[in-house]
């Protein structure tokens, strides 16, 4: 890395450096130091730690590049794209606009910033087109529709950055798939294009330097400047006074604390994993807040105009706190957050590291952060969280092959654009890093797809979405077809959801007329609703009218009991650095000394009455409980592998003559209770607990349960839509979740039929093995656990198993408004454990 002064006088300009002093600031040296590479043609990673100034340091090269260039004269033709900027959120597109403008402001440069989200009016869009920005700051899927028009390569003729902020989660989904074609036919119009990658959290390094540059040797690999340092966070554990609950997620138990830390701070960001815990965390805050502070709410399903107000209120610095999901938990650069609240367990160490930088957003200033654990086992979780934030510990997913149906959509962008040579876009798409192994026979599949639907639909002419003329080009085979891709790009597949909007008043014969628009709600969990239903969203308590078309009305309405929106997909996977970190700490009474003490004794209690597994075991428990039998096993994997698990598992002690009933899954245990008695069967050698949890279980068992499961076509049915065999939205009409889940479940009973080998069910199978099933993390936890299962006859309930148990008095007890019930459930499960 070169020195300071050194990188300083080679290409710093005197304007800058002359700006920098006037801030009483110098330069950073990997600022300097990925300014020098940059200029000199390198593409390059930039791993530092929050407050380090990465998005200064990612945009110097542009920013100098720019004010160098001459200015443009009256009437000469306006300049194409210079930098385009790439984030995973809108807010921190808009964040990065305000921030950009205010260097480019103070030293007067001539450069046109401007943003290009799902949220830009439409005529904004089109003139951009017209007279575009020198910097673009956009997301994946607008990036996806630009390459998609036909003077798409005059529109970036001048590009010369590509700026990616927050890369890892970029890449680590299908948002990253497409993105990385995009950058590739990027590269074909511009092979001395460089990209600049900014993160914070990074496992695998080398996996992001390959992903930001062309796949032509398996070297290929982009610079890396890694920035050691910054001021370690203060992170703590609510030690509340309070009983902390066995089971739940809303941490209700400890409102009055988080109040009174937000009273102690000057702006505190309220972090939660889903957008129904935001809305029940914010209602509750308003319950308790006599001092009427200004506190706000953020999440991706209140309408833009809310969010973009509560951002300018933070920005003002007028609000004393916000409850926020995780679109405000990447990059946003609010330096007068002093504290972040993190309410329930977050689930990964790169999640709360990242969460964390949020507070105090300096790199030589502590981020201050409060966890505030739901129930007993998140203790353990944030516990283990805390100590991997200060080893530095990652955890950011792996990177994954390229999904199928993503290039499928972009092989119908490509036909959108100009007709396309086959061989020569399978050579573009092998230069991004997740296809660079992708087979010529499978490339020509996908294609075949999209010309055709594939053997069993070729038939139907409206999947025939492209034809190869006579010159050998692919082209589109109807204008139709374009407008339908542009309604419908991108990989984002959410549960259907529905305006809600305020009535203004009732007509006659009880009509009502529409008002302003709050937001959407999942159309599955308002369908579930009568008129007069009252439920929380936007901060609001409301009465549910009713829905006409795809909009649900509501008016305000008043009292406590309300049901809770709750949103499909919302809840992230336990990482497995956590879930091992969870193992060791139950095996090791020496780290209960740093837990809470009510916590450390619950543990210690079931050392007495059962026994706690060690590190690489997994414990299994048996007890009857009324006219039942249960077994609780105890695998730490996440909730998503227990899910599948317990499918495995009961078809397994069917076969058996267990007569299993059901089973309930949280991240941490699973449960399976049964007319016969488990212990029994386990305890004779009639079912062994070595054959029970067997590996074979994924081979004809998972199988067979995926033949008959519902499951599989959900996954197809966000798979059609993406690669764009089902549109969701239609030229003049949009269709509703029904309408779209028929229609794919119609198409996925006849391609099993008839095209069992169709490429969009290999597609469906590797997503819900990757995604919904955790197929392999379930694979690596039956090897390990091979000869190390450890089996608990019991005549009781163990202290360890009343959160799972508590889940299938949830499973049971409909609505919030039955807390009381449960507490009961709790109150004798928890007496029963203790042998009361």
């Amino acid at each position: 890395m070169p020195s300071d002064s050194f990188a300083a006088s080679t290409v710093l300009p005197e304007s800058f450096a002359r700006w920098f002093a006037s801030r009483g600031w110098a330069p950073r040296a990997h600022q300097l130091d990925l300014l020098a590479r940059a200029s000199g043609g390198a593409s390059v990673l930039l791993i530092a730690p929050t407050g380090a100034g990465k998005t200064l340091a990612g945009f110097l090269p542009s920013l100098t590049d720019l004010a160098s260039r001459p200015r443009r004269k009256p009437g000469e033709r306006y300049r194409g794209i210079h930098t385009l900027y790439i984030s995973p959120l809108k807010a921190l597109a808009v964040d990065i606009e305000r921030n950009l403008g205010r260097p480019v402001a103070e030293m007067e440069l001539d450069i046109v910033v401007e943003t290009r989200t799902g949220d830009t009016p439409a005529h904004k869009r089109q003139r951009q087109k017209l007279v575009p920005p020198d910097i673009l700051l956009t997301t994946p899927e607008q990036l996806a529709l630009l390459i998609a028009s036909k003077d798409a390569e005059r529109f970036f003729a001048g590009l010369k950055y590509v700026v990616l902020d927050e890369l890892h989660s970029l890449v680590t989904s299908k948002r990253g798939h497409l993105l990385a074609l995009g950058l590739a036919r990027l590269r074909r119009f511009v092979p001395e294009l460089r990209t600049i990658g900014l993160s914070a959290t990074v496992a695998e390094p080398d996996a992001l330097r390959r992903w930001l540059v062309p796949q032509s040797s398996p070297d290929a690999m982009a610079d890396v400047i890694t920035v050691e340092g910054g001021a370690k966070p203060v992170i703590t554990i609510l030690d509340s006074e309070e009983r902390v609950p066995w089971a739940g997620h809303s941490a209700r138990y400890a409102i009055g604390e988080i109040y009174e830390a937000i009273k102690a701070h000057r702006t505190t960001l309220l972090f939660v994993n889903t957008r129904s815990q935001a809305e029940f965390l914010f209602q509750e805050l308003w319950r308790v807040n006599e001092d009427t502070l200004p506190i706000a709410l953020h999440h991706g399903s209140l309408d833009v105009a809310q969010r973009r107000r509560v951002e300018n209120a933070m920005e003002a610095n007028a609000l004393r706190a916000v409850v926020a999901t995780s679109t405000l938990d990447l990059g946003i650069d609010w330096g007068d957050v002093d504290l972040v609240v993190h309410v329930g367990a977050p689930k990964g160490a790169s999640r709360l590291a990242q969460r964390i930088g949020r507070s105090n957003h300096r790199m030589d200033e502590p981020s201050r952060a409060i966890l505030v654990p739901a129930n007993r086992f998140e203790v353990l979780e944030c516990r283990a969280a805390l100590e991997a934030n200060y080893l530095g510990a990652q955890d950011t997913p792996p990177l994954q092959q390229g999904a199928l149906d993503v290039l499928a959509q972009h092989v119908m962008g490509m036909a959108c654009a100009q007709p396309f040579d086959e061989a020569e876009l399978l050579d573009e798409v092998r230069s991004a890093a997740p296809y660079a192994e992708l087979d010529v026979d499978t490339f020509a599949r996908v294609v075949e797809f999209v010309a055709t639907g594939g053997y069993a639909l070729r038939s139907y002419e409206r999947y025939a979405r492209i034809r190869k003329t006579r010159d050998g080009f692919w082209r589109v085979s109807h204008p139709r077809f374009a407008q339908q891709y542009r309604l419908n790009v991108g990989t984002i597949i959410e549960s259907p959801m529905l305006n809600v909007r305020m009535t203004r008043q009732r007509g006659k014969g009880g009509n009502v007329s529409g008002g302003p628009v709050l937001g959407k709600v999942e159309e599955y969990f308002l369908e579930t609703l009568s008129p007069g239903d009252t439920f929380l969203f936007a901060g609001k308590m409301l009465r549910f009218e009713g829905i006409r078309e795809n909009e649900c009305f509501v008016s305000n309405a008043t009292g406590q009991d309300a049901r809770v929106p709750v949103y499909a997909g919302g809840k992230f996977p336990l990482s497995t650095y956590l879930a091992a970190e969870v193992r060791s700490m139950l095996a090791d009474s020496e780290r209960w000394r740093k837990l809470p003490e009510q916590v450390a004794d619950w543990l210690a209690i079931q050392a007495e009455k059962s026994v706690l597994p060690k590190a690489g075991d997994l414990l299994v428990e048996t007890f009857p409980r009324g006219n039942r039998h249960y077994m609780v096993a105890y695998p730490f994997e996440g909730r998503l592998a227990h899910q599948t698990l317990g499918m495995l598992l009961t078809r397994r002690l069917e076969r058996a003559g267990a007569h299993p009933l059901g089973f309930v899954a949280t991240d941490y245990a699973l449960a399976i209770w049964a007319h016969s008695d488990m212990g029994a069967l386990f305890r004779s050698g009639e079912l062994p607990l070595s054959a029970l949890f067997d590996e074979d279980m994924l081979g004809d068992d998972l199988d067979a349960w995926l033949a008959e499961s519902w499951l599989l076509k959900r996954t197809f049915r966000a798979c059609a839509v993406i690669a764009g065999l089902i549109e969701k939205r239609h030229p003049g009409q949009e269709k509703t979740g029904r309408q779209v889940t028929v229609s794919a479940d119609l198409i996925y009973d006849v391609l099993r039929t008839h095209d069992p080998d169709h490429i969009l069910l290999r597609a469906t199978q590797a997503d819900a093995a990757a995604g919904l099933l955790d197929v392999s993390r379930l694979a690596d936890m039956l090897s390990r656990i091979r000869g190390r299962i450890m089996h608990k006859d019991l005549d009781r309930i163990s202290p360890l198993a009343v959160p799972v148990m508590l889940e299938i008095g949830k499973e049971r007890v409909k609505g919030e408004a039955d807390e009381m019930l449960l507490s009961e459930v709790e109150e004798d499960l928890v007496h029963e454990a203790m042998g009361d």
